[in-house]
């Protein structure tokens, strides 16, 4: 049987996509075959189908590190066809053919039983960034962060980790600031929970000092580079910082002085190779206490024809929230 895919192939040198007739025996090996009826699109989807980053270690391979569906055919005994399912980060659109197709094959160890109550829609609204996001305020929590200690700085703010934290944070009694470069991402932004905001265009960022103003207890950074070292620098003593993205850059140029002289701790989110249990507790988390709905509601629906001409804006950072991809029936 053959189904539409989008594909990544080198050409020159470089990850390029198109949409192809894809054969169901060239699939990868796995235990499970999944209608997929839903993907989305985060930073790095659009840095693989653009060739801007080196994220794809395979080619070719089809992309999309997300996706939800309902199984078809199972050989392991934890999934029956039928069944609802979502799966996200691991090797899926990277070494792995991924969610931008209409079926799937995986191992039955990658994928999530679908929560009670929460849709394809939602699921995908949600994504890797929101599992990011979850999975970093569980990590900063059980350091010790609460909302009584102070207010949170999130970075990347207007996008898909940064407004999926944002309501989070709110929703568990944070004070949150939203660092942004989007002049326009007010009014969005405070809806989302966010009390205050600053622009990225406001802060210093060739003069960091080694230690500013203790101001935030915790923060989450999306973008890495001299942000980062920069709310180092502005953490509260014991406060605690979650390194998720690098979209400014990948070099780091800080001192040691807020860890020996603050204890502040650097915790690293990694959503692509954490463990399967605790993957399925965030999951079941996100469809509970810490469900987005803010992000879930405004996020916005393209039809797979349009996936294409989607990854530019968010390469340029014109992409305010979360995208889901509609593949088949939501």
């Amino acid at each position: 049987m053959t189904f539409r895919a989008y594909l990544l192939e080198d050409i020159d040198g470089r990850s390029r996509g198109r949409f192809v007739d894809f054969d169901e025996r060239q699939l990868d090996p796995g235990d499970v075959l999944v209608e997929v009826r839903a993907s989305s699109i985060n930073y790095k989807d659009a840095l693989a189908a653009t060739g801007t980053g080196r994220i794809v270690r395979r080619l070719p391979c089809i992309g999309g590190i997300d996706l939800a569906g309902v199984v078809l055919e199972s050989s392991d005994e934890r999934f029956r066809a039928g069944d609802m399912v979502l799966a996200c980060g691991g090797e899926i659109g990277v070494s792995h053919h991924g969610g931008y197709a209409e079926r799937a094959r995986l191992p039955a160890d990658w994928l999530i039983p679908m929560p009670a109550a929460m849709s394809c829609h939602e699921a995908m609204a949600i994504g890797t960034a929101g599992f990011t996001a979850a999975l970093a305020i569980e990590r900063m929590e059980h350091e010790g962060l609460t909302p009584g200690k102070g207010p949170v700085i999130v970075s990347g703010a207007s996008g898909g980790v940064g407004s999926t934290a944002i309501e989070m944070l709110a929703q568990r009694g944070y004070r949150v600031v939203a660092l942004t470069s989007k002049e326009d991402s007010d009014d969005f932004l405070r809806r989302l929970g966010a009390c205050e905001i600053l622009q990225r265009s406001a802060l210093d960022l060739k003069n960091i000092k080694p230690l500013g103003k203790a101001t935030y207890a915790g923060a989450i950074d999306n973008l890495g580079g001299e942000v980062l070292a920069w709310m180092l620098s502005m953490m509260q003593p014991q406060g605690v910082v979650a390194s998720i993205g690098l979209a400014a850059g990948m070099h780091l140029a800080t001192t040691v002085a807020p860890f020996i002289l603050r204890g502040v701790a650097l915790l690293g989110i990694d959503s692509v190779g954490c463990a399967h249990e605790v993957r399925q507790a965030i999951w079941q988390r996100l469809a509970g206490e810490l469900r987005p709905r803010q992000v879930i509601d405004s996020a916005r629906i393209i039809p797979f024809d349009a996936l294409p001409a989607a990854f530019d804006d968010f390469i340029a950072g014109r992409v305010r929230g979360r995208t889901v991809v509609r593949i088949g029936e939501l």
